[in-house]
C-alpha cells in the first residue's frame, strides 16, 4: 500500500540523516585534529607548551562540538522514533477523551458500589 511505501521512504531518509551526521562527525574530528593539534607538532611550534595547549584546545573543541552534535542526534532520533514510528503503528486516534491516571479516581471508583 501507499502507507508502506511512504514508511519505507521515511525510514530510509531517517537513516540517511544519521549516516550524514556520522560523516560530519568524522570530518569535523579530522579538521580539528589537523588544524589544532597536528599544527603544534610541526616547526616552529614543536615545543612542549605548544603541544600541550594544542592538545587541550583539540580535546576541548572535539569533545564539546562532537558530544553536542551526538546528543542532539540522539534526542532527535528518539523523538522521531516516538512520534513517527510509534504513532504510525499503535496510535489509533479513535476520539476517546484522554483520562490521566489519578489515585483519587481509582479510590472513588472503589468506594462507589457498582449497580449490576
Amino acid at each position: 500500500t501507499i502507507e508502506f511505501v511512504l514508511g519505507c521512504i521515511s525510514n530510509t531518509a531517517s537513516y540517511l540523516r544519521l549516516w550524514a551526521l556520522s560523516l560530519a562527525h568524522s570530518e569535523l574530528a579530522t579538521v580539528f585534529f589537523e588544524r589544532l593539534f597536528k599544527a603544534t607538532l610541526e616547526p616552529p611550534l614543536g615545543n612542549f607548551v605548544a603541544i600541550f595547549v594544542g592538545f587541550a584546545a583539540w580535546a576541548a573543541l572535539t569533545m564539546g562540538v562532537l558530544l553536542g552534535m551526538e546528543s542532539m542526534s540522539a534526542v532527535l532520533h528518539a523523538l522521531r522514533l516516538h512520534w513517527v514510528e510509534f504513532m504510525n503503528k499503535f496510535y489509533a486516534g479513535d476520539g476517546y477523551k484522554f483520562a490521566p491516571f489519578s489515585y483519587k479516581t481509582v479510590l472513588a471508583e472503589l468506594e462507589t458500589p457498582e449497580a449490576d
